[in-house]
Protein backbone atom coordinates (compact mmCIF):
# COMPACT_ATOMS: atom_id res chain seq x y z
CA UNK A 1 0.00 0.00 0.00
CA UNK A 2 0.70 3.04 -0.42
CA UNK A 3 0.11 6.93 0.73
CA UNK A 4 1.14 10.12 -0.55
CA UNK A 5 0.66 13.81 0.51
CA UNK A 6 0.29 16.70 -1.32
CA UNK A 7 -0.40 20.49 -0.74
CA UNK A 8 1.89 21.58 1.50
CA UNK A 9 3.66 25.00 1.09
CA UNK A 10 4.41 28.79 2.60
CA UNK A 11 1.27 30.60 4.08
CA UNK A 12 1.11 34.06 6.05
CA UNK A 13 -0.43 33.85 9.40
CA UNK A 14 -4.67 33.23 9.29
CA UNK A 15 -4.04 32.14 5.96
CA UNK A 16 -5.15 28.40 4.50
CA UNK A 17 -3.96 25.48 3.29
CA UNK A 18 -5.71 22.26 1.77
CA UNK A 19 -3.60 19.32 2.54
CA UNK A 20 -4.56 16.02 0.34
CA UNK A 21 -3.39 12.36 0.72
CA UNK A 22 -4.20 10.19 -2.25
CA UNK A 23 -3.59 6.50 -1.17
CA UNK A 24 -3.63 2.95 -3.49
CA UNK A 25 -2.73 -0.76 -3.13
CA UNK A 26 -5.07 -1.19 -0.18
CA UNK A 27 -8.49 -1.61 1.03
CA UNK A 28 -9.13 2.36 1.89
CA UNK A 29 -12.86 1.13 2.91
CA UNK A 30 -11.18 -0.23 5.84
CA UNK A 31 -8.27 1.53 7.23
CA UNK A 32 -8.72 5.02 8.68
CA UNK A 33 -6.31 7.81 8.00
CA UNK A 34 -5.41 9.89 10.02
CA UNK A 35 -3.16 13.02 9.80
CA UNK A 36 0.04 14.08 12.00
CA UNK A 37 3.11 16.15 12.77
CA UNK A 38 6.42 15.60 12.63
CA UNK A 39 7.31 18.13 15.92
CA UNK A 40 9.97 18.19 18.29
CA UNK A 41 8.97 14.57 20.34
CA UNK A 42 10.50 10.64 19.03
CA UNK A 43 6.30 9.92 17.48
CA UNK A 44 4.95 12.40 15.45
CA UNK A 45 2.08 14.31 16.92
CA UNK A 46 -1.58 13.47 16.26
CA UNK A 47 -3.48 15.69 13.92
CA UNK A 48 -6.69 14.33 12.69
CA UNK A 49 -8.00 11.23 11.86
CA UNK A 50 -11.60 9.92 9.38
CA UNK A 51 -12.19 6.12 10.13
CA UNK A 52 -14.22 4.21 7.71
CA UNK A 53 -17.65 4.29 9.49
CA UNK A 54 -17.61 8.24 9.31
CA UNK A 55 -15.70 9.24 12.66
CA UNK A 56 -13.67 12.10 12.95
CA UNK A 57 -11.19 13.49 15.65
CA UNK A 58 -8.91 15.97 16.08
CA UNK A 59 -6.52 17.12 18.87
CA UNK A 60 -7.07 19.95 20.63
CA UNK A 61 -4.76 22.25 19.01
CA UNK A 62 -6.96 22.28 15.62
CA UNK A 63 -10.00 21.61 16.45
CA UNK A 64 -12.36 23.98 14.85
CA UNK A 65 -9.23 25.39 12.72
CA UNK A 66 -9.06 21.95 10.90
CA UNK A 67 -11.49 19.91 8.91
CA UNK A 68 -10.87 16.46 7.85
CA UNK A 69 -12.84 14.95 4.74
CA UNK A 70 -12.83 11.18 3.25
CA UNK A 71 -13.69 10.42 -0.25
CA UNK A 72 -14.74 6.77 -0.66
CA UNK A 73 -14.49 6.89 -4.65
CA UNK A 74 -11.29 9.15 -4.79
CA UNK A 75 -9.78 6.88 -1.95
CA UNK A 76 -8.27 10.52 -0.42
CA UNK A 77 -8.33 12.16 2.40
CA UNK A 78 -8.10 16.36 2.54
CA UNK A 79 -7.23 18.22 5.39
CA UNK A 80 -7.93 21.94 5.37
CA UNK A 81 -6.39 24.14 7.40
CA UNK A 82 -7.71 27.35 8.25
CA UNK A 83 -6.29 30.29 10.51
CA UNK A 84 -2.61 28.77 10.32
CA UNK A 85 -0.84 30.31 12.79
CA UNK A 86 3.41 29.84 13.05
CA UNK A 87 3.18 27.43 15.74
CA UNK A 88 1.29 24.95 12.72
CA UNK A 89 4.81 24.66 10.97
CA UNK A 90 5.38 21.72 10.44
CA UNK A 91 5.99 18.24 8.52
CA UNK A 92 2.69 16.77 8.15
CA UNK A 93 2.18 13.22 7.22
CA UNK A 94 -0.92 10.88 6.00
CA UNK A 95 -0.96 7.73 7.73
CA UNK A 96 -3.91 4.87 6.83
CA UNK A 97 -4.01 1.74 9.26
CA UNK A 98 -6.34 -0.54 11.08
CA UNK A 99 -6.12 -3.25 13.62
CA UNK A 100 -4.67 -5.88 11.48
CA UNK A 101 -2.11 -3.67 9.96
CA UNK A 102 -1.52 -0.90 13.50
CA UNK A 103 1.66 0.79 11.73
CA UNK A 104 -0.26 1.38 8.70
CA UNK A 105 1.34 3.02 5.59
CA UNK A 106 3.35 5.95 5.97
CA UNK A 107 3.98 8.77 3.17
CA UNK A 108 7.29 10.96 3.03
CA UNK A 109 5.30 13.96 4.24
CA UNK A 110 4.63 17.61 2.94
CA UNK A 111 6.23 20.90 4.37
CA UNK A 112 3.67 23.56 5.97
CA UNK A 113 5.56 26.87 6.62
CA UNK A 114 3.53 29.62 8.21
CA UNK A 115 4.94 33.11 8.51
CA UNK A 116 5.16 37.06 7.86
Amino acid sequence: GQVVESGGGLVQPGGSLRLSCTTSGFNFSEHSVGWYRKGSAKERTFVAMSSPNGNLQYSASVKGRFTISRHNIKRTVDLQMNNLQPDDTDIYYCNAANEHNPWGFWGRGTQVTVSS
